[in-house]
């Protein structure tokens, strides 16, 4: 396993707490290896099966990490996708992969979550009435 108990619970109260200031979404899929070409197509895909792209303002985000086989990606959906543009996504792949090459996994992917979050509060802001939980924040493992 990639992450103790620790650090699985930290990355699920960071997400809580990107969440809470907009209406957006961030989720994690973990897995062993990655079985597409390239970690983006598996990202898309899994974004797709797992119903992200059924959020009300289209800004949900995954980070996909395939461990074993050291890939991993970053698929916003296309309310978030047009507002940050290309280059945030870039900066976040930078961020990840200057931690994970220290073995610093879960602080890098804490710190990606903060980002992003940062960002969907400031183009996606919470609705303080109705600012409904869309997704789970739980890990997903495949």
């Amino acid at each position: 396993m990639l992450f103790t108990k620790a650090e699985e619970a930290r990355i699920v109260e960071t997400i809580r707490q990107a969440e809470r200031e907009t209406s957006g979404e961030i989720r994690l899929y973990v897995e062993d290896f990655c079985l597409k070409d390239h970690p983006v197509e598996q990202a898309a895909e899994l974004f797709q099966l797992f119903g992200m792209h059924h959020t009300k303002d289209r800004n949900a985000v995954l980070i996909y990490l395939a461990q074993k086989s050291h890939h991993f990606a970053i698929w916003g959906d296309a309310g978030i996708h047009e507002k940050v543009g290309h280059l945030f996504w870039e900066e976040e792949k930078k961020i990840l992969k200057a931690h994970f090459q220290q073995d610093m996994a879960a602080e890098g992917i804490c710190q990606a979550i903060r980002l992003i979050g940062e960002r969907l509060r400031a183009h996606f802001p919470a609705d303080d009435d109705n600012n409904e939980n869309e997704l789970p924040d739980e890990i997903i493992y495949g």
